[in-house]
């Protein structure tokens, strides 16, 4: 007890905090690893890549953690050349791993990982002009070096993204759970707190950045369990010869022909409620292939997703009249369920885009 009392409780309350910033990160990437469920969302599938990049993320963390301690255990020499080795190892392995795992949430394409890889090799050279001869001049450039890297990997991240919400558009109806963007921009956020952590000494942003530390592992973990696995665009096999003419290519898609298709084996017989329905799917139930059929949607300067949502959102006015015609009882949340939409979220978001009001005000002054 006497040795705890010559210990300030701000230090053992740090100990502590940091002690736990370097176990959660272990346990979620032992949780990653070894187990083939999924705890957090048992029905979705997440990509393998993805569970298998954000777990080597969480374990460099980890890692981090231990080796920091022990130096300042050991030694606590900031001016050595350990501790200079330790900064080059930490920026290395956790901005790769950093750049897998945000990578692999997008989709659309497999994206490689070895650019980023290939970027830290002029961090590399600089940090050992460090080492080798300590310069004022020399630190300064390789701190301005990983600012700048920093901000190149958000802005490449940035056009990624909006790639990838494009693609997400054009082949899927149900968006919930699909989309990156928050949790993209507070892992984003969250590395540049890093880079400042790295470069200024400052108990506060120190205190600051593990507990961000732990927000960001329990953000990540969610995320990678709940997305669920998507189809990457592939080679897509021959259109159906009795649905599709031979003259019919990708360069000459004929329109009224899609078209008919369609509202043969899509509005007819109401495929549109199915949920999850992708454009794959919708391209084998009229026999075609998932080429002709965005190509079709992008002649008529429309998304596959607004199509879908359009004639869910009709479904939904047609049902709601033909209710309250019959006095009968409406809940907009089980409706809007009917009508083919996985969230109520998604669907009053797709309801005001098209109406040009929301659902509450649209009923409000249809039952007047």
């Amino acid at each position: 007890m006497e040795i705890f009392d010559c210990i300030p409780k701000q230090q053992i309350l740090f100990f502590i905090l940091y002690g736990v910033t370097g176990v959660v990160p272990l346990i979620a990437a032992l949780y990653l690893l070894l187990r083939r469920g999924n705890a957090i969302a048992p029905g979705v599938t997440p990509p393998v890549r993805l569970r298998r990049w954000t777990a080597s993320f969480f374990a460099v963390m980890t890692l981090a953690h231990v080796w920091w301690l022990l130096f300042y255990i050991y030694s606590g020499n900031l001016q050595s050349a350990a501790y200079l080795v330790l900064v080059m190892v930490d920026c290395m392995l956790l901005f790769v791993t950093f750049a897998g795992m945000l990578l692999a949430m997008l989709q659309d394409r497999r994206r490689p990982v070895w650019p980023a890889l290939v970027t830290m090799i002029p961090f590399v050279a600089l940090w050992g002009a460090v080492m080798a001869f300590p310069s004022k001049l020399f630190e300064q450039i390789t701190a301005a070096y990983l600012v700048l890297l920093g901000l190149l990997f958000t802005v490449h991240m940035i056009f990624a993204i909006r790639q990838y919400g494009r693609w997400l558009n054009d082949n899927y109806a149900d968006l919930e759970n699909k989309k990156v963007w928050l949790c993209q921009a507070v892992a984003l956020v969250s590395m540049l707190l890093f880079v400042l952590y790295v470069l200024a000494v400052d108990m506060v942003l120190i205190w600051f950045i593990h507990i961000i530390e732990l927000v960001l592992v329990g953000l990540l973990l969610w995320r990678v369990e709940t997305l669920p696995l998507l189809a990457q665009n592939t080679a897509e096999p021959s259109p159906n010869p009795q649905h599709l003419t031979p003259t019919s290519t990708i360069s000459t898609i004929d329109l009224e022909q899609i078209d008919r298709l369609l509202k043969e084996h899509c509005v007819a017989t109401q495929l549109y409620l199915q949920h999850e329905l992708s454009l794959q799917d919708l391209a084998q139930t009229i026999g075609t292939n998932r080429s002709y059929l965005s190509q079709y949607f992008s002649r008529k300067s429309i998304t596959y997703n607004t199509y879908i949502n359009n004639l869910r959102i009709d479904y939904f006015i047609k049902r709601y009249q033909e209710l309250t015609a019959a006095r009968q009882a409406v809940v907009a949340q089980e409706l809007a369920y009917e009508s083919g939409f996985s969230s109520y979220r998604t669907f009053s978001r797709a309801f005001t885009q098209r109406m040009g009001q929301s659902v509450t005000t649209w009923m409000g002054q249809s039952t007047e």
